[in-house]
């Protein structure tokens, strides 16, 4: 597996809205959890978030993967995300964001995808209330603290 390759792959397909192609990189099984939209399973159900949510929310997608690393079952690599919206409120807003993608690779696809992100300055581009803001982070923080390697981090 060429991990430049998927990872550009990847960035391509979400900027074009190609929901299958950008699911065919998945395993049949394959999960994307998504900061925003929560976790889709599934390939029919990850090419459904690219093209009915993604797309239907905003426009002019770019994605650029910076300095990979890969030890053959798991890749990162940190990105600088950006759309403009098309949410009510927000229509037109240019939006930013940078995090780090986490990939499972099981045999040459992506059986898990997640990010840890800095949603900050993008919900912030978006000009989002303090209550929305709030929604994202405190579903952002239910699902770290839910996650094994969380466990011994929680108050007693």
């Amino acid at each position: 597996m060429n991990p430049t390759a998927l990872l550009t792959a990847f960035c391509r397909h979400v900027e074009t809205g190609d929901g299958a192609a950008f699911a065919a990189l998945f395993a049949e099984d394959g999960v994307y959890h998504d900061v925003f939209y929560g976790a889709f399973q599934g390939r029919a159900r990850i090419a459904a978030m690219l093209t009915d949510w993604f797309h239907r929310d905003a426009r002019d997608f770019r994605w650029d993967m910076h300095q990979p690393v890969f030890n053959g079952t798991t890749l990162y690599a940190r990105y600088v995300f950006s759309f403009t919206s098309r949410l009510a409120g927000a229509e037109g807003r240019r939006a930013m964001f940078e995090g780090v993608s986490i990939m499972t690779i099981r045999d040459g696809l992506i059986a898990d995808y997640r990010e840890v992100a800095n949603p900050g300055p993008g919900l912030l581009d978006l000009g989002f209330p303090a209550e929305r803001v709030a929604k994202i982070l405190t579903r952002e923080g239910a699902a770290l603290k839910a996650r094994p390697e969380a466990e011994r981090h929680l108050p007693p």
